[in-house]
């Protein structure tokens, strides 16, 4: 399964993350950068260091599950 993670900087210059399930691909960075920056503008998303301040990076991560038999 594949997410994408944004990470922000908060007021206390800590990382928060918001992640996205199944996001579409291939990635469009300008798609995700003005994503990120509309929601730094609505300020829309509180963490426990106070508000998002500054975008520090976007990835997409990719877990591989395989079950084992018992």
């Amino acid at each position: 399964m594949k997410k994408l993670e944004l990470k922000f900087q908060n007021e206390e210059d800590k990382t928060v993350t918001i992640t996205l399930d199944e996001p579409v691909e291939p990635a469009d960075p300008a798609l995700i950068n003005a994503a990120m920056d509309a929601i730094l503008t609505a300020n829309c998303f509180y963490s426990s260091g106070g508000d998002l301040v500054a975008k520090k990076e976007a990835r997409i991560i990719e877990r591989n599950v395989v079950d084992i038999q018992l």
